[in-house]
């Protein structure tokens, strides 16, 4: 089985040569449950009416071990053959098909669905690492012009990227998963030698980029939450920090059991340690995704 074969019995949608999308989980919970994912809880986001996309879909500069997604593909080259306004054209005509099915289900809240199928923000993750994208600027304009909000999740070993973007995300996030480079040189398998260096770098431009900016701890028991992570956190001085579970998902099953997934009390305890060392404040958290939102108090939680 190739490449597209096995990302398409995933449930990828494919939009071009190294791009896709995929229907979240937490669009059906929402549809059918009227339970939102952590994103709309902290930040006022439509949970379903988010398209989840990677425009380097099995391309990234490391191969972590918590990492959920399709392994096969792993690259460091960077790449840019999709062109930006056609991935988000067709990233939309996804989400309108992929979401048509819920309209049948008795459950389904039908002022929801409509609304479901007119896309209003862009979480540019998924699988990858959308900073090796070379048009991703153009992406973000792209975005912009439909009157998208985006949330760019990076693992912030591209800065001159993060610097050279324009326009910025409405949202940055910045994935630190390592209180120090052996933790990440064993945990986050990294694919080119100086990327402990350029995360740092790009904690230290963070401070100087106006958008809202986000650090994402994803916590593996056993491996990463052995140190204290205020000293990163304060070099960058994010908005907000989020203490984030790593799930026993995906190719990371390979990797890790159950024993290395944190349970929400202990995220909690993480974070009120975290908030005591930085200073954050601790404002909110959403227990089944066992997730703790920590905030400078800068800006507020809501987009808009």
């Amino acid at each position: 089985m190739d490449q597209d074969q096995k990302l398409r019995k995933q449930h990828y949608v494919l939009l071009g040569e190294h791009s896709a999308t995929k229907l979240c989980h937490w669009v059906g919970k929402k549809l059918l449950e009227n339970n939102p994912c952590y994103k709309e809880k902290f930040y006022g986001i439509s949970s379903h009416r988010c398209i989840q996309l990677a425009p380097c879909v099995s391309n990234c500069t490391q191969s972590c071990l918590f990492c959920w997604r399709y392994r096969g593909g792993t690259k460091s080259n960077t790449i840019g053959i999709d062109e930006p306004e056609v991935m988000i054209d067709r990233a939309i005509e996804a989400q309108r098909k992929l979401v048509s099915g819920f309209k049948g289900e008795d459950r389904c809240d039908k002022n929801l669905w409509a609304e479901a199928r007119e896309p209003k923000h862009v979480a540019i993750s998924l699988s990858g690492e959308p900073t090796l994208y070379e048009h991703l600027s153009e992406l973000l304009a792209a975005c912009k012009k439909r009157g998208l909000t985006t949330f760019l999740v990076t693992n912030g070993t591209l800065p001159d990227v993060l610097e050279s973007l324009d326009p910025l995300p409405d949202q940055l996030y910045v994935t630190v998963a390592a209180p120090d480079e052996e933790t990440y040189k064993k945990l986050c398998v990294p694919l080119m030698g100086e990327n402990w260096g350029n995360l740092r770098e790009t904690l230290e431009l963070l401070p100087s980029l106006d958008t809202r900016k986000v650090i994402r701890h994803t916590l593996v028991k056993g491996y990463n939450m052995h140190d204290d992570y205020s000293k990163l956190d304060l070099l960058a001085e994010p908005d907000f920090i989020e203490c984030k579970a790593y799930m026993l998902v995906g190719y990371s099953r390979n990797f890790m059991t159950l024993a290395n997934m944190p349970s929400h009390d202990e995220i909690l305890a993480f974070s009120q340690h975290l908030s005591g060392s930085s200073g954050y404040k601790i404002v909110n958290s959403k227990e089944d995704s066992r997730v703790v939102l920590l905030s400078s108090g800068r800006k507020k939680e809501k987009l808009g």
